[in-house]
């Protein structure tokens, strides 16, 4: 007969309250940029946010983040091998509360890419840092699994608190009831919701700051430390003969399911939703208004930054988007509703695995637990629900959201177990950032830049069907690659 599980300690609950700050946090902070990205970089460039200029820049900004978080965020996994992991974490969590904090302030586009960029980079670090922390801190199997999945389960609360945020703070500005707290105004003289926004970034700093005097360091980490016996953490380990293998392969699994998160399911809200048969009255009567608005940012675009003639474009341009807002609030309305189903998916996805951890399958039959279905539900949702849509197609993106966010949960408790105590930060970051963040995010452009365009014969012809097919596609392929690889996934030795 199994022994009951020790007690858990005021120190090990105190624990699992900053671990789940941290991942709420984490996605918290990363999704704060769909929020803002679009209107400050409008403001900071003195541009219409609909003018091609802003898209253009909205894309830099989260190539140049997903970048910066992927090669920083691999340094991060060596310092926490090397330092210690509650060091990192804490370090982590202060550098993406700060930075978003320090972008309200921003009064140039590149000084806000710089501090979005550094967002990027403190969750990257985190993630792997908090994960490999819980996973040592825990001397039970069961309780070490159940509280991994169950803390990853805060990462989904954060999208629903991140825009719940966003609509208190829009609320608040229409009663005038916010103070300026010194930040830059716009040219109208107010201060745009998108600075009060990433002000609320600082939050995660406060109760961390308040709480991480009372806890302790990894102990195992910290016990083989002190004695020496510690091993030099290395990237170069990770392709050892007896490590090779995993590496790859969990490398391969992290860029399929980020693919499939940035590929198909966050391109969806915005360049999907707008295709939807039920908005199908919405966007025949804004297509000639969004084809004006085209051509008038054209021409502000051709004339040189003190033209007298600028400001009757930006007035039209203005003029323009009053038109189109009562048909844009449709359209936006139905980009939210769909979000939420995405958001609330991915929360019962932490929660089943939570669940099946638990309950205790083995971690590969467990990951095929949501690879199978995912076969079928990706590529319905986007090759026929699509066309559907109204609930036929938000239930399919709920459950698109629940087999791929749950996914992320699998990596998060799986990665610290297969991978050696001197390597666990720097294994678990190879594969997160390396094949996640730098590959699995690209496929967000290889939709919209290549495979959509090609589809709709120029990229001119684009319309969100032919962006549902291509995340189709996309996510069809990711889904078919990650189960074959998934066969080549060892099992977690003994614990160490």
């Amino acid at each position: 007969m199994s022994s009951p599980a020790p007690t858990l300690t005021t120190k090990h609950w105190l624990i699992i309250v900053i671990a789940s700050i941290g991942f709420l946090f984490d996605t918290y902070e990363l999704l704060m940029t769909p929020l803002v990205a679009a209107p400050a970089i409008a403001e900071l460039l003195k541009l219409p946010p609909s003018n091609p200029i802003v898209t253009s820049w909205v894309g830099n900004l989260l190539t140049i983040a997903a970048v910066c978080g992927g090669v920083f965020g691999l340094l991060g996994g060596w310092l926490i091998d090397k330092f210690g992991r509650k060091t990192i974490m804490a370090a982590s969590i202060f550098l993406y509360s700060a930075a978003p904090f320090c972008a309200a302030f921003s009064t140039s586009i590149e000084w806000f890419v710089v501090f979005r960029s550094a967002t990027f980079i403190g969750v990257c670090v985190e993630f792997v840092a908090a994960v490999t922390w819980l996973a040592e801190v825990f001397q039970d199997k069961k309780q070490k699994e159940k509280w991994l999945g169950i803390t990853q389960a805060f990462a989904s609360v954060g999208g629903v608190a991140v825009t719940l945020m966003s609509i208190w703070i829009n609320g608040k500005l229409k009663a005038g009831g916010l103070p300026s707290f010194s930040l830059p105004a716009g040219l109208d003289g107010t201060v745009a919701s998108w600075r009060y926004l990433l002000m609320t970034g600082i939050l995660p700093a406060i109760p961390i700051a308040l709480l991480l005097p009372f806890v302790p360091e990894s102990q195992v980490w910290r016990e083989k430390k002190a004695s020496g016996a510690l091993k030099r953490p290395s990237f170069g380990g990770l392709f050892s003969p007896e490590l090779r293998k995993v590496t790859l392969v969990t490398t391969i699994l992290s860029a399929c399911a980020y693919g499939i998160a940035f590929g198909a399911l966050q391109v969806t809200v915005a360049r999907v939703t707008p295709g939807l048969p039920e908005l199908a009255p919405q966007a025949k009567t804004m297509a000639p208004m969004i084809a004006e608005a085209k051509a008038l940012n054209t021409q502000l675009n051709a004339l040189p930054a003190g033209d007298p003639g600028r400001k009757d474009l930006v007035g039209k341009i203005k003029e323009n988007a009053i038109q189109q807002a009562p048909h844009k609030k449709v359209v936006d309305e139905m980009s939210s509703k769909v979000q939420f189903r995405q958001e609330m998916g991915g929360l019962l996805g932490r929660v089943l695995l939570a669940v099946l951890l638990i309950v205790g399958i083995s971690r590969v039959a467990l990951l095929k637990v949501f690879q199978v279905p995912a076969l079928i539900i990706l590529p319905a949702t986007y090759f026929m629900l699509f066309e559907k849509g109204g609930e036929a197609f938000l239930w399919g993106y709920f459950l698109c959201g629940l087999v791929t966010v749950a996914q992320f949960s699998y990596f998060g408790e799986y990665l610290p177990k297969i991978f050696p105590l001197h390597l666990r930060g720097t294994g678990g970051s190879f594969a997160t950032n390396v094949g996640g963040r730098m590959i699995g995010t690209c496929m967000a452009t290889v939709n919209t830049s290549w495979l959509a365009p090609l589809l709709a014969g120029g990229i001119q012809n684009v319309r969100p069907s032919h962006v549902a097919l291509a995340a189709g596609y996309i996510a069809t392929t990711m889904a078919v690659i990650a189960l074959i690889v998934g066969f080549f996934l060892p099992e977690p030795k003994g614990e160490e």
